[in-house]
């Protein structure tokens, strides 16, 4: 139900595959999946940083995505992007649910007035 594409920051190949990850989510996974761009390793040093924060950025606006950066090792970030994709799914659960027709059986109590008989009555509703 949530995808989140991660790179490292410092290798820019691996932020040269998100486009061909988000291909592969277009043509297998579900169309309203959520998603998340995350570049990891924001702990780097700026001078090893093959990527910088602008062009993670600019690629999550393209696509319409949130975008993160984090840090495994130190621990940055990373909980709120698990946070936000939860409540992002969460929100379109809700929302898909508010739109579906409400499914309902309507059950009615049995009528006083006609007394009781020794056989129960058949339903209409079981076929004879």
């Amino acid at each position: 139900m949530g995808i989140l594409l991660v790179y490292d920051v410092t290798d820019e190949s691996s932020f040269n595959n998100i486009r061909n990850w988000i291909r592969n989510i277009e043509q297998h996974a579900s169309d309203n999946v959520n998603k998340i761009l995350v570049g990891n390793k924001a702990d780097m040093d700026e001078s090893k940083r093959a990527v910088p924060t602008s062009r993670g950025q600019a690629l999550a606006d393209e696509y319409g995505i949130k975008f993160f950066e984090t840090s495994a090792k130190t621990n940055f970030n990373v909980e709120q992007v698990f946070f936000s994709i939860a409540r992002d799914i969460k929100q379109r659960l809700a929302e898909s649910d508010s739109k579906a027709e409400p499914q309902t059986i309507k059950i009615s109590k049995p009528d006083p007035t006609k007394g009781s008989s020794a056989t129960p009555e058949k339903s209409s509703c079981c076929g004879s």
